[in-house]
């Protein structure tokens, strides 16, 4: 991999001893006590996706450098965008070098999971530390009884809505239910106040909203037994649904990335959308007359009368060909650690939820009640596989957008509802075979 076009952030140098001599002084009493004991001058290479909230990079680089102080190794940290991470850490896997750590995003581990450092000590470490995990965790985590990453955080892709625009709209609280939230979709778009959500390939925003949108019609891509069934009444049920929602969406979803509709929504283009929480920090930084007109809410709920919910999980893995396996378990089991994990997702201000016990009880889920419903976005959420199993496949799947290609073919009149579905069964076969 070429790094060079890339910033690269020494964590000790950009900060000297940047974390304190407090936070200095624990980092070594840990790397101490800690059962993963760092190789002598480890260097750590790792890939991180590129902060959307400002003080949450900030605050990590400061749990680096306090890493690298207490032990004496050094990280250099590159950050790319969602959508580059998959396709640069596959490159890595197959060519076996460049990379130690790669912090990403959804089943990342289960891509390559053979490439995979197991890591089930780390996770019996923080589990018995730290509360407990949640069941998604396991999920995300784990391949058989194997740990091949550990879930850091999640991002909650929840509704991100104007207060005075649903009032406009008619709407007292946000709608709970797919047939109300349409109507507020509609008499958005027709008070010139529209809503929008990514049908591109947005690797974040577009996934997570349009699985909940297939799930919440009792649509899914394979059954339990991990077969293709995707060409159902309850899938064409979902497409209909989308496109009715399309129809009132503020022009241009269909190309849509990651990052377009917070653009839109700080604009004032925008009144609605599924998002993280970064729209609304981004917004209390710049903009707070906006965002004191924000709010946020779970997704509503579909015909199958439960919260089918997708959310964005950053996975950590380290990779078996790695040099210095101890570093690697050592700076997760410390980041995961509660002297810095409190102020990290403390500085994140909503945007990273957990996945173990302990920090349900961290102030940044109550300071703001506008942040309360990210709290439990990690205990909410599905996987990419649905029914199925998560593994190679899966990930696979959500990595080609073969649901999310379905939807904007439909949407956009590029296919017709036989021809999406029958597109996305064929890719479906491909990889389920």
């Amino acid at each position: 991999m070429n790094f060079d076009r890339r910033s690269l952030i020494k964590g000790g140098a950009a900060l000297g001893l940047g974390a304190g001599t407090n936070l200095l002084d624990y980092a070594k009493a840990w790397a101490q006590a800690s059962p993963f004991k760092v190789e002598p001058n480890a260097k750590i290479n790792l890939m991180r996706w590129k902060r959307f909230v400002e003080a949450e990079d900030v605050e990590f680089m400061k749990l680096v450098a306090a890493f690298e102080a207490a032990t004496g190794s050094k990280i250099t940290v590159t950050n790319e965008s969602y959508d580059d991470l998959q396709p640069k850490a596959s490159v890595v896997a197959n060519t076996g070098q460049g990379l130690d750590l790669v912090w990403g995003l959804y089943s990342l581990p289960h891509l390559f999971p053979q490439k995979c450092l197991d890591l089930s000590d780390v996770s019996k470490y923080l589990g018995e530390k730290h509360g407990g995990w949640f069941p998604s965790a396991e999920a995300y985590g784990k391949l058989g009884n194997k740990w091949i990453g550990i879930p850091i955080a999640a991002s909650g892709g929840l509704v991100n809505y104007r207060i005075s625009s649903m009032q406009k709209a008619g709407f007292k609280e946000f709608p709970k239910d797919t047939a109300g939230f349409l109507e507020l979709c509609k008499a958005l778009k027709a008070n010139n106040t529209p809503a929008g959500m990514a049908f591109g390939h947005a690797s974040g925003d577009a996934n997570t909203w349009m699985h909940w949108l297939l799930w919440s019609h009792g649509g899914y891509l394979v059954d339990k037994s991990d077969k293709v069934i995707i060409n159902s009444p309850e899938t064409a049920k979902a497409l209909e649904y989308g496109k009715a929602l399309y129809d009132t969406f503020l022009p241009g979803t269909a190309s849509w990335n990651d990052s377009s509709n917070n653009k839109a929504f700080l604009a004032g283009e925008l009144h609605t959308t599924v998002n993280g929480i970064s729209v609304y920090v981004t917004a209390k930084k710049e903009k707070p007359e906006l965002a004191a007109d924000m709010d946020h809410a779970y997704m509503p709920i579909g015909p199958v009368g439960k919260p089918t919910e997708l959310h964005l999980p950053f996975t950590m893995l380290a990779f078996q060909f790695t040099k210095v396996p101890n570093a690697c378990k050592a700076f997760i089991a410390f980041m995961l650690d509660a002297k810095q994990y409190n102020p990290w997702i403390g500085a994140a201000q909503g945007y990273l939820s957990h996945f173990l016990g302990e920090y349900d009880t961290n102030p940044v889920w109550t300071a703001d009640p506008k942040t309360t419903p990210y709290r439990d976005v990690a205990k909410r959420t599905l996987t990419p596989a649905g029914l199925g199993t998560l593994g190679e496949k899966a990930a696979s799947a959500i990595a080609d957008f073969i649901v999310v290609d379905m939807f904007a073919n439909y949407v956009t009149g590029r296919e017709d509802v036989k021809g999406a579905i029958a597109g996305a069964e064929r890719q479906a076969k491909r990889i389920y075979r």
